[in-house]
């Protein structure tokens, strides 16, 4: 389950009871993603936050972009949330689609290469090993409590982008936009293909959409609200255009078929976005979890 963090009016109230619902609940991860140029809590502020108002859920950044940070300073955060939180963080990272979150922090759009994000990763898990990197009288740490780091993540939805990841990352943090299962099993096929010739255990492969609860016209009208919000770096008639198809909208039943059906195509995990902060959204929503809980 997604925090709603890129839904207006937020407070900590809303953040902590979210993740402490999640935490009790059925499912398996607590998952947040990442932007500058809009108004959601800094990702890495945050992880704070969710180490100490959770015990047991794992900890999910989907995605951070390596490009928007100093490396070794993104290594040491993101050490310091693994070690706060017990070892339960997975790393979740991108190159981004949005300039603007690029040039907020003065970042050179000429990074945003799969290339450079893999470069980024390494340092990140030298920094991790313990390698002195700056010439510092001693390493940048804390050590993480995870053995060589968090796990790493790539969020990508393109074969190629997948490929280049096989390298460094131990799993795909992907999104369907309008739930294709061809198109996503074709995916996975192409990520463990990469895995094995790169001599790599199997990957984890999840993927991501966006979901509202509701009977009738109410709940595909809450995606297309929340993505005329989220989406406003594109322009407003693409968003039109493509809302009508894009997430799920439905009823528990519905969702249980759809999650059985990606289950069927051998995804490990779904991570549902959601599109109102309503705690009642999260609670259904964890009444269809709890059928395909791992035991």
């Amino acid at each position: 389950m997604t925090l709603p963090v890129m839904e207006p009016d937020l407070d900590a109230d809303v953040l902590r009871s979210w993740a402490t619902a999640i935490d009790d609940g059925p499912f398996s991860s607590l998952c947040w993603g990442e932007r500058i140029a809009f108004d959601n809590p800094d990702t890495l502020t945050l992880l704070g936050a969710l180490a100490a108002w959770t015990r047991r859920v794992r900890l999910v950044t989907t995605v951070v972009v390596p490009q928007l940070h100093d490396p070794v300073m993104l290594a040491k955060a993101l050490a310091t949330g693994d070690m706060l939180s017990g070892g339960r963080l997975t790393v979740g990272l991108g190159i981004g689609g949005r300039h603007e979150d690029y040039r907020a922090v003065g970042a050179d759009l000429a990074t945003q290469r799969m290339r450079v994000l893999g470069e980024r990763a390494q340092i990140m898990r030298r920094v991790w090993a313990g390698e002195n990197l700056t010439g510092a009288t001693r390493p940048v740490g804390p050590s993480p409590v995870q053995a060589g780091g968090p796990e790493l993540h790539v969020g990508t939805t393109g074969p190629a982008t997948i490929r280049s990841a096989a390298a460094w990352a131990s799993g795909v943090a992907g999104v369907t936009l309008d739930l294709d299962l061809t198109r996503q099993r074709e995916l996975f096929d192409i990520a463990r293909t990469a895995w094995a010739d790169a001599g790599r255990p199997p990957p984890h492969l999840a993927t991501s959409f966006w979901f509202a609860f509701g009977d009738g016209d109410a709940s595909r009208a809450q995606i297309h609200r929340h993505l005329r919000r989220y989406m406003n770096w594109i322009p407003s008639e693409f968003v039109d255009a493509m809302a009508p198809t894009t997430g799920w909208a439905g009823t528990e039943d519905e969702l249980r078929a759809v999650l059985s059906a990606f289950a069927d195509i051998g995804t490990d995990e779904v991570q549902l976005i959601p599109t109102s902060a309503d705690p009642e959204q999260l609670h259904r929503a964890a009444e269809v979890a709890a059928d395909f809980r791992l035991t």
